[in-house]
């Protein structure tokens, strides 16, 4: 597995962003997972990072292998929920993200796949290139010889953000559906998200059916492309045959 550099924080949760990945997010309503959901993901953790690792197992995969079972259960219990808020069910607020996704902020970025569920919503996305390249003299040689007469650039392509993607996102959509809701300065979104980048093309195609197929393993449609707000259901109604970038 090839190492990507870029950018790694960590707050309640580890986030690694190469630049110019596409990435897998999940966004949830606030409130939308009871106390005793969100115990039962921390105590998965604990038992995970006691797991002995495999044989051969590198570091890097063992917490690719760890991430992916605490998402899987993580989706599964949003999947479940029977408390809690179910904003996005309503179809004009669900409206409000499918337009901030394919119309508003779609210069951002380009956006593969997502589903707008009742209480959460996946995307995956590439960051598109914010300046062709951005360069630095690398001054060294100069330093050392101050007769040279020419310096050497170093230049790299430069990706929107995936932090300022999602605020763009996040904080419209609240706004715009807290109006419709008739709700006042309430907070809309759980402030945390979920992010995964793809590894390679397999792993590529295998988040967009996931995530298309969220609404048939929830059990509200009987086919992804019938769940109105989702990717499948727009390249249905675009007339798309093949799997593309939406925006």
């Amino acid at each position: 597995m090839t190492r990507k550099k870029g950018k790694f924080y960590r707050r309640n949760l580890p986030h690694w962003q190469p630049p110019g990945a596409t990435f897998f997010i999940t966004w949830r309503l606030y409130g939308s997972l009871p106390k005793s959901a969100i115990e039962q993901i921390e105590e998965s953790r604990r038992l995970l990072e006691q797991e002995v690792a495999q044989l051969n197992e590198m570091d890097e995969q063992r917490k690719i292998r760890h991430f992916k079972k605490l998402f899987a259960l993580y989706d599964s219990l949003l999947d479940k929920a029977e408390s809690g808020p179910f904003w996005l069910k309503e179809g004009s607020v669900a409206v409000v993200m499918e337009e901030a996704l394919l119309r508003r902020y779609s210069a951002m970025y380009h956006l593969w796949a997502y589903v707008v569920m009742p209480n959460h919503m996946h995307v995956f996305l590439q960051p598109k290139v914010a300046q062709t390249s951005v360069c630095a003299d690398d001054s060294a040689e100069a330093d050392s010889d101050p007769e040279a007469s020419a310096q050497t650039e170093v230049c790299a392509t430069k990706y929107i953000p995936l932090e300022k993607i999602t605020q763009a996102l996040k904080g419209y959509s609240a706004l715009e559906a807290n109006k419709i809701l008739s709700r006042t300065g309430q907070t809309f979104w759980q402030d945390e998200s979920y992010d995964h980048w793809s590894r390679d093309e397999a792993e590529f195609y295998r988040i967009i059916a996931y995530i298309e197929n969220n609404p048939v393993k929830a059990g509200l449609v009987s086919k992804p492309e019938d769940w109105p707000w989702s990717s499948a259901a727009e390249r249905k109604r675009s007339g798309y045959t093949e799997i593309r970038s939406l925006t």
